[in-house]
C-alpha cells in the first residue's frame, strides 16, 4: 500500500517542470520558511508565554529523539534504493522511516497550535502537509515515512501537553499549600 501511495505520487514528478520546480523547492526550502513563520507566534508570545514556548521547545525536541529512535531501529531505505523512482533532489542513501523534514515540520505545527495559536498552527500544518508530499514527490520518502514523521510530532506534543498540564497542577497546589 505504502509503495503503490508513492508510485501515484511519484508518476506525476517529471512530467512538468514548473510544478517539479515548485515541489523541490518546497522539499528543501519551505522547511526554513516554516520555520520563520513559526518565529512570528513565537515572538509574539515570548515576554508573557515562556512556559508555553518552553513547551514548544520540548515538543520538538522530544520529536527529533523519538524521529532519530525509530530511524535507527528502522530497516525501510529511501524509495530511490530499490524502486525506479523519478528522483528529482540529492539525496543521501539511508533509512526512510520517518521524514526529518515531516517530523520537524509537524512538530513545530502542532506544538505552536496546542500551545500558542490555533490559527498559526493550522497555517503551519498547510506547509508541513506541502513538505510532506514535496518529499514524496521528489522521490526520497515514502508516504508512510511522513504519516509516521506526523504522528511523532502528534504524540510528542500530545506527551509535553500531559506533562506540562501535569506540572502546572503540581505547582499550584505546592502554592496553595505554601499560602
Amino acid at each position: 500500500m505504502n509503495y503503490h501511495l508513492f508510485q501515484i505520487v511519484n508518476a506525476a514528478a517529471g512530467h512538468n517542470d514548473p510544478v517539479d520546480d515548485v515541489f523541490e523547492w518546497s522539499a528543501v526550502w519551505l522547511i526554513y520558511a516554516l520555520a520563520a513563520t513559526a518565529a512570528i507566534p513565537v515572538l509574539a508570545h515570548l515576554r508573557h508565554r515562556r512556559a508555553a514556548l518552553v513547551r514548544v521547545v520540548a515538543s520538538l525536541g522530544l520529536a527529533f529523539a523519538v524521529g532519530q529512535a525509530v530511524a535507527a531501529l528502522s530497516t525501510e531505505v529511501r524509495p530511490f534504493q530499490t524502486h525506479p523512482v523519478h528522483q528529482l533532489i540529492p539525496h543521501a542513501a539511508g533509512p526512510s522511516l520517518p521524514s526529518d523534514h515531516a517530523t520537524a515540520a509537524f512538530a513545530v505545527a502542532f506544538a505552536v497550535g496546542a500551545f500558542l495559536s490555533r490559527r498559526w498552527g493550522v497555517a503551519l500544518t498547510v506547509l508541513a502537509t506541502i513538505i510532506g508530499f514535496a518529499r514524496v514527490w521528489t522521490g526520497v520518502h515514502y508516504p508512510g515515512d511522513i504519516l509516521v514523521g506526523a504522528l511523532i510530532a502528534a504524540a510528542a506534543v500530545t506527551t509535553i501537553s500531559l506533562g506540562g498540564r501535569f506540572y502546572d497542577r503540581l505547582t499550584s497546589r505546592r502554592l496553595d499549600s505554601a499560602a
